[in-house]
């Protein structure tokens, strides 16, 4: 089993500074949003999500899609992981988007720190020539494993990770994603993130949150009509 060791600093492009009731804006989120923020994976204005809600702000991972904005993002994954200290054997990353993220993770734990672990994902539809079945790249029975994704929102793909994880004999010992929204379900005073990491019983990585991307513009600056947004949305719709 990969050994985490020390996660060593990462630069930033700001000061690294402190939320209240939130730790500190880690260098690797904050590194996260400025990327996000010059490709537009992440954008601000009226946005309406799946549940209905109008937001104020809107990530898509997808976005971040050459060469070295991938290998950022899986920098940042890889810095949130081994701050973690959660111990595993295998990646594994859901059909479609973890795929690539479990692959440049992989990478960037083995070039930056020295870990040397397995990648794996699903397919979508199980293959029926060659060696056959779903699963692709890594054994999963006998190791324990850390789902890696973009966002958790309804936890539909998660749920069907864990259990094609279970299936395959595998221990799943952690999930991580790009950002926590932070805000209640439609139905519930728990965010999607909260209630995963309780029905499924691991822990849950952030690379960053809402709060996060709040420090993020208050430090920025010239965010102010979006700083307010956000505040006034997180207000109605933030978990504690």
């Amino acid at each position: 089993m990969a050994q985490i060791p020390p996660s060593p600093s990462m630069a930033t492009p700001f000061p690294v500074t402190s939320v209240s009731s939130q730790r500190e804006l880690k260098p690797y989120a904050a590194s996260l949003l400025s990327l996000a923020l010059s490709s537009q994976a992440l954008l601000f204005g009226s946005f309406t999500l799946k549940s209905g809600r109008t937001s104020p702000y809107f990530f898509n991972a997808g976005k971040l899609n050459t060469g070295s904005l991938l290998y950022a993002l899986g920098s940042a994954f890889a810095a949130a992981i081994v701050e973690s200290k959660i111990q595993f054997d295998v990646l594994f990353g859901p059909a479609y988007k973890g795929i690539p993220l479990a692959a440049i993770v992989a990478m960037e734990l083995s070039r930056a720190y020295n870990i040397e672990v397995g990648y794996a994902f699903n397919r979508k539809e199980a293959k029926g020539h060659g060696e056959g079945g779903s699963l692709v790249g890594a054994e999963l029975k006998g190791k324990k494993v850390l789902i890696i994704d973009d966002v958790i929102t309804a936890g539909t793909a998660i749920r069907e990770a864990v259990e094609i994880i279970k299936v395959a004999g595998g221990q799943l010992v952690g999930i991580a994603e790009s950002l926590d929204r932070q805000e209640k379900g439609k139905e519930s005073e728990e965010s999607a993130v909260q209630q995963v990491e309780k029905e499924v019983g691991v822990p849950v990585i952030v690379v960053a949150t809402m709060l996060d991307i709040i420090e993020f513009l208050r430090i920025r600056g010239g965010f102010e009509k979006e700083l307010e947004q956000m505040q006034e949305y997180r207000k109605v719709y933030g978990v504690v």
